[in-house]
């Protein structure tokens, strides 16, 4: 269907969103979890790819250009989502994540055969360019297939994977990386090849999972989301559920609609909802900083203030990837019956009062390896469930026509602010012969994550158990009296 007829078509009343979002739990949402959900375990393989630097020897690398090519790989992401994030508002979601699943395989396996430095440089920005795709559109379509019931348990444990994924690419690399078992310039390439190897199951599996069915209803595609629903319903069915009964009362008028201009982007963002667009940006920003200044620096505070060498500090990595995985899983119920603003300011409040308590005690040089350790494990146990509820906060409180866009920008900007910290801690840690000046990095840190719990508890939006149409009305929703409940500046 054309643009023009598009916007010519009048509203419809549709069920449609109300009978995805009361859907009891099913085989299809199953499929949901396993065939989208996938994305951060492969980010999170990635990312330890890149670190652990196997290629360095292979291809002649300076530690100055091992350090390029994980930037490199992180322009892309920022690139990517914003491409991607725009076209999955545009042309659908399954269409982009298929797409930027393609794109992903391409980068990762390709990258594994490279002969030099600018080879692996360019196809790890393009590996980049679909894993950044794949945050927009993935968000975008798991919260619109997903009741609204489950929705923060299941975008919680989702996200949490990426730390499953991470665990799995520092396991492979005690393997590969080490000479005895697997020669120098082999172990680094197969590495590259597993997160392709896992993609090809989960690109059949995605091939099986619908247009979402809400983003169809917006794009004049009524008869095809209808056929949809249906078929969901009748699985259901199948399994001995009943599908809720619904009165008309329930249903939105809809009108197709072709995309926001730019103008009209910036009217929802800073006139619409301008305080979830600080809250947006806030939850994002800050855990992004506190992640990678940790994150990407914890293996030399192990090695320089506590005599780890590079290898022993590689292992102390699994027990703080488990503290990060179990914080979503065991805590993602309770954002959906606690609450969204209670549970999110009181994870970030209380991961940034851990790790003040653990600058306290390092700076006191009270702490061992193995205790240092441990504490950041009770922080980001509760800071990675705070984190994904950041995505999850982003993707749902803004109107489906600009989800995915919402989720790309805020994204990127979180990205380039969370590029400083690695920068920041790195030369607070400086040669290890000072304590003083990480010390006060931590309180640093401590103190932007709880600016982030502050702004949650002040700005947050209740949005458990609620319809995503709910929380914000789809740009394109009318009245019963034909009046647009979002009205867009031309």
């Amino acid at each position: 269907m054309s643009a023009a007829a598009v916007q010519d078509e009048k509203p419809i009343k549709s069920l449609i969103p109300v009978r995805m979002d009361k859907m009891p739990w099913s085989r299809f949402h199953w499929l949901v979890i396993v065939g989208l959900g996938t994305a951060w375990i492969l980010d999170g393989l990635e990312v330890q790819l890149v670190a652990a630097a196997g290629y360095q020897k292979s291809l002649g690398m300076s530690t100055t250009q091992v350090g390029l090519a994980g930037t490199v790989y992180l322009v892309g992401q920022v690139i990517g989502a914003l491409v991607f994030g725009r076209l999955t508002d545009k042309l659908g979601r399954k269409r982009l994540f298929v797409l930027t699943l393609l794109i992903y395989l391409v980068g990762s396996g390709v990258a594994g055969l490279s002969p030099n430095m600018y080879f692996l440089f360019a196809f790890r920005f393009v590996a980049g360019l679909g894993i950044g795709g794949e945050y927009s559109a993935i968000n975008s379509a798991i919260d619109e297939l997903i009741p609204g019931k489950y929705r923060g348990r299941v975008d919680l444990a989702i996200n949490g994977t990426y730390w499953f994924g991470a665990g799995l690419g520092a396991f492979a690399n005690v393997f590969l990386l080490n000479p005895d078992h697997v020669a120098t310039n082999v172990g680094w390439r197969i590495g590259f090849f597993i997160g392709p190897v896992l993609g090809l199951f989960i690109i059949y599996l995605r091939r099986h999972i619908p247009e979402s069915p809400r983003w169809m209803v917006t794009h004049g595609q009524s008869e095809a989301a209808e056929k949809v629903v249906a078929g969901i319903e009748e699985d259901v069915r199948s399994h001995g559920q009943q599908p809720p009964e619904l009165d008309e009362a329930q249903a939105w008028w809809i009108k197709a609609h072709e995309g926001v201009t730019g103008k009209q982007l910036r009217y929802v963002f800073f006139k619409l909802y301008p305080t979830r667009t600080v809250l947006g940006l806030t939850l994002m920003i800050t855990q992004s900083f506190l992640y990678n200044a940790i994150f990407f620096t914890y293996a030399l505070v192990l090695q320089h203030f506590y005599g780890k060498s590079e290898s022993g500090a590689a292992f102390y990595f699994f027990p703080f990837a488990v503290g990060n995985l179990l914080g979503p899983l065991l805590l993602g119920r309770l954002f959906d019956t606690i609450g969204r603003r209670r549970m999110i300011g009181g994870c970030y409040g209380i991961a940034a009062v851990v790790l003040f308590v653990s600058a306290v005690l390092f700076k006191a040089d009270a702490l061992t390896a193995g205790t240092h350790t441990a504490l950041w494990c009770l922080s980001f146990f509760f800071a990675s469930a705070g984190a994904s509820a950041g995505y999850l906060t982003v993707s749902e409180i803004f109107p489906l026509e600009v989800r995915g866009q919402a989720i790309s920008y805020f994204f990127s900007v979180a990205q380039l602010f969370g590029a400083l910290g690695p920068v920041i801690f790195g030369a607070l840690v400086g040669e290890g012969t000072a304590r003083n000046p990480l010390f006060w990095g931590y309180v640093m840190a401590s103190v932007i994550m709880l600016v982030g719990g502050l702004v949650a508890f002040r700005f947050g939006v209740d949005a458990e158990g609620k319809a995503l149409e709910d929380i914000a009305p789809p740009l394109s929703s009318y009245d019963e009296q034909g009046n647009q409940i979002s009205k867009l500046p031309v």
